[in-house]
């Protein structure tokens, strides 16, 4: 992937993660446009980038991400990367979930984490495949890899994404789009909730290390603990997963 002169757009980019990498692709010379269904914390992230473009959708519509697809072409039809960064994590016990009755809170991870980006990707595909260079990046987690037992539908719909994007890889190696996959760890963020990732990886060092993959050229790009589990046997990932829910399943019970 080039990292100067593209047309970026970003889910989720008004805070963490994808407000760090909209700060660095401004700053290596790209114009990006970042999207989020909150408004003020759009209007913060322009405060301070004012470069940055910014757009309004809630990505859990159908017809509202058919509409951001349109806007962005019609508007900036030079834009030939989409960063699919948007998520929600929540955790919970099975077994006291209430689903009949908060099924749409659950839903609500489904479709953020999986449909979204599933469609957005169908949209840009075939528009960016007409571009001299074009990339896709999909943010997945180390939890596709080593599931988070107490987080089961947020890990689940990581593994789909990173699945998504590997079979997606295949079918647009014969294009100008190039695939990429970025597979955080636990990073400071407000991710789940403030206060639930204070010992993640710190954000900039976490952002440092995913540039330094992109400018080598690589595809699935881990950093920290997530980039030794890319590579993990079977029989590593059940002790991993093992272990993290000992160390964890308090919080639910």
């Amino acid at each position: 992937m080039k990292l100067s002169g593209n047309t970026i757009l970003i889910t989720g980019g008004g805070s963490g993660i994808g407000l760090a990498f909209a700060e660095r692709f401004i700053k290596a010379g790209n114009k990006v446009i970042i999207c989020g269904r909150r408004e003020h914390v759009l209007q913060e992230a322009k405060e301070k980038f004012p470069n940055l473009i910014t757009r309004v959708c809630d990505l859990d519509i159908e017809s509202e991400r058919i509409a951001l697809f349109d806007w962005a072409t019609a508007n900036y039809p030079e834009v030939n990367v989409l960063v699919n960064n948007a998520g929600i994590q929540q955790r919970f016990n099975v077994l006291k979930s209430d689903a009949k009755q908060n099924w749409s809170y659950f839903r609500k991870e489904i479709t953020t984490n999986i449909e979204a980006p599933f469609h957005l990707v169908m949209l840009f595909a075939p528009f960016f495949a007409t571009k001299e260079e074009a990339t896709i990046i999909n943010v997945t987690s180390g939890l596709a890899f080593t599931p988070f037992a107490i987080a089961p539908i947020y890990s689940a719909s990581k593994a789909a994404l990173h699945s998504f994007t590997v079979s997606l890889r295949h079918q647009l190696s014969e294009t100008s789009v190039e695939v990429i996959e970025v597979a955080p760890p636990a990073v400071n963020t407000n991710l789940g909730g403030a206060g639930l990732h204070v010992q993640g990886e710190p954000l900039d060092a976490f952002t440092d290390g995913i540039f330094k993959g992109l400018e080598e050229g690589q595809k699935e790009i881990g950093y920290g603990s997530s980039a030794n589990r890319l590579r993990m046997s079977r029989d590593e990932i059940d002790q991993y997963v093992e272990n993290m829910y000992k160390a964890t399943k308090s919080t639910i019970e």
